[in-house]
């Protein structure tokens, strides 16, 4: 096989409708636009316009509420956290902090701290120190022998 033998797969390509390029080609004239009126013309954008009837996104009634001081945490499971251990990315020997967490690449950032659910299973005996768990977090935790420290009691529900 040489260079110029290579080709697609038929119908693999289609090629672009050049519109407006006069009337041999099929589309020319008004290119498929029509005769006048706003659409016709070019650099329109009424997306979600109903052409003066109230829009359907302002018709529908507001719902929720966004905290504007709510705490965004970083979640962890336990699983990643076993998963590291075992691959020797974190010291399941020294105290895990959300720093630990961080430099070894499981957590990208801490925003407000790291949270800690019981997702996955855990087998070394660790000690973690973190924002916030679930209880069945430090359940799984304490049942594989280690400790799950909560710094911040707002955090664990």
């Amino acid at each position: 096989m040489k260079l110029h033998e290579l080709h697609d797969n038929p119908g693999a390509t289609k090629k672009r409708m050049r519109v407006g390029r006069g009337p041999g080609s099929g589309k020319g004239k008004m290119g498929g636009r029509g005769i006048k009126g706003q659409k016709s013309r070019s650099g329109v954008a009424i997306n979600g316009y109903e052409g003066g009837q109230m829009p359907l996104y302002q018709r529908l009634p507001k719902r929720g509420f966004n905290k504007p001081n709510r705490k965004a945490y970083a979640i962890v499971n336990l699983g990643l956290i076993q998963k590291f251990v075992d691959a020797g990315k974190l010291d399941a020997k020294s105290a895990i902090t959300e720093d630990a967490l961080v430099e070894s690449g499981l957590v990208r950032r801490k925003r407000d701290g790291v949270r800690i659910l019981a997702k996955g299973d855990v087998s070394a005996k660790l000690t973690l120190e973190v924002t916030g768990a679930s209880k069945s977090a430090i359940e799984a935790v304490e049942k594989a022998g280690g400790s799950l420290k909560v710094t911040n009691a707002a955090a664990a529900e």
